[in-house]
């Protein structure tokens, strides 16, 4: 069996879900119907470092808020696929209109709507807390639950791999 780090070799795009993956999966409803997400600023950091470093970083969730759209902008994140209701044909479509091989590709997701991109993507990881399922087809598991650095621990060891971790001046904000 091929060690998990040789195939992040060849990353160069992340795909993550949003909800348990850049949460931690809790959604809280305002009076006014609003729904409101935790997100781990160190997650935030790792994905706006992946963004100016030119790694492509994509978004594909089954939901979507205006928060959830006000905090991917902030990050610099302009692949954002909000309420899609077939991730797999969206992952074939941004695969195609990229020019990427799937062996390019880190998704992590963290339950059943992920297990089909999971099963194609190059490189599949999830959270340590994602379901029995998804865990199964993963090819690496983060310690990290969804929304607590699991989405900072694969961006982390990606770069590190390739040699652009802690480098030069894109860590700075």
């Amino acid at each position: 069996m091929i060690n998990y780090k040789t195939l992040l070799q060849q990353i160069n795009t992340f795909i993550f879900d949003y909800d348990g993956v850049l949460t931690e999966g809790t959604i809280i409803m305002t009076e006014h119907g609003e729904a409101l997400r935790i997100s781990n600023i160190k997650d935030g950091y790792a994905l706006q470092l992946a963004v100016k470093n030119g790694y492509r970083v994509a978004i594909i969730s089954g939901a979507k808020s205006r928060s959830m759209v006000h905090r991917l902008k902030a990050l610099k994140i302009k692949d954002v696929f909000l309420g899609v209701e077939n991730k797999l044909e969206t992952y074939h479509a941004y695969l195609r209109d990229h020019s990427l091989q799937p062996s390019e590709v880190l998704f992590m997701g963290d339950d059943i709507p992920d297990y089909q991109i999971m099963k194609e993507v190059g490189m599949p990881a999830c959270p340590g807390d994602a379901a029995e399922e998804i865990k199964r087809v993963a090819k690496y598991i983060s310690p990290f639950a969804g929304g607590k650095g699991c989405v900072r621990d694969v961006i982390e060891q990606v770069m590190k791999v390739q040699g652009k971790w802690m480098n030069h001046d894109a860590y700075f904000w």
